[in-house]
């Protein structure tokens, strides 16, 4: 793995694992439509206790996906995009580093292609 700075593929090693669970990826996408929530608001949103979605927020929050900020008695949720920005960067890398090697690959076959109708007899 490329890596821009210390830390990233930890970093991207706990973003991966968090979004594993489709439950995390619907608690992101409401937060993210939300702005933020608490997990009771969250909870009623989704099939599953509060104590549940609590559970998950803080595998997310340990990703660096989410942070929880006390208000009053509350706490309340948001999505912090540093880690996803981290992994986001990660998987371009790769893919353009793939893409560089298929490349590769296709001008080796095509000047082998090559080479062998032009050294074929007529």
């Amino acid at each position: 793995m490329t890596e821009e700075r210390p830390g990233a593929a930890e970093v991207v090693d706990s973003v991966l694992g968090a979004l594993a669970d489709p439950t995390r990826r619907q608690l992101l996408d409401l937060l993210s439509a939300q702005g933020e929530a608490t997990a009771t608001t969250l909870a009623e949103r989704l099939p599953i206790s509060r104590q549940a979605v609590v559970k998950h927020l803080a595998v997310l929050d340990a990703a660096g996906l989410v942070s929880g900020g006390r208000v009053g008695r509350e706490v309340r949720y948001a999505v912090r995009p540093a880690a996803l920005d981290t992994t986001a960067r990660w998987m371009a890398s790769l893919a353009a580093y793939w893409d560089r090697r298929l490349a590769n690959i296709k001008r080796v076959a095509e000047a082998a292609e090559r080479d062998s109708t032009s050294t074929r007899p007529e």
